[in-house]
């Protein structure tokens, strides 16, 4: 009997798949949220950025992604397993969402 491999859904492209999440959860949520805040009228809606926001300024945001970012890398790092690519893929996926949804909120502060 051979043996069933399982196959990554992103075909073996965490590379790829972090630099998305660094793009996209770390640099597009993060600038379009200081761009958002800066224009009056917005605020940080998120359950854990919102509070921190407000007591830190943006300096709560940056401390966010600073944790969240090696969490993530060392969940990544302990899993052996090709579906591990879900990790990072997680924060681009999010990362995504957060970023357009900003900017329709801009959008439609503007």
């Amino acid at each position: 009997m051979s043996e069933t491999r399982t196959v990554p859904v992103v075909g073996g492209k965490d590379r790829e798949v972090w630099i998305a999440a660094v793009l996209l959860y770390g640099i597009g949520d993060t600038v379009t949220t200081f761009w958002g805040v800066s224009t009056g009228g917005v605020a940080e809606a998120g359950p854990v950025a919102g509070p921190l926001m407000e007591a830190y300024g943006r300096t709560g945001l940056l401390i966010i992604k600073a944790v969240v970012f090696p969490l993530f890398y060392f969940a990544w790092r302990l899993l052996r397993s090709p579906g591990r690519v879900a990790v990072p893929l997680a924060l681009a996926l999010v990362g995504g969402v957060v970023t357009g949804w900003n900017l329709f909120v801009i959008a439609s502060a503007l």
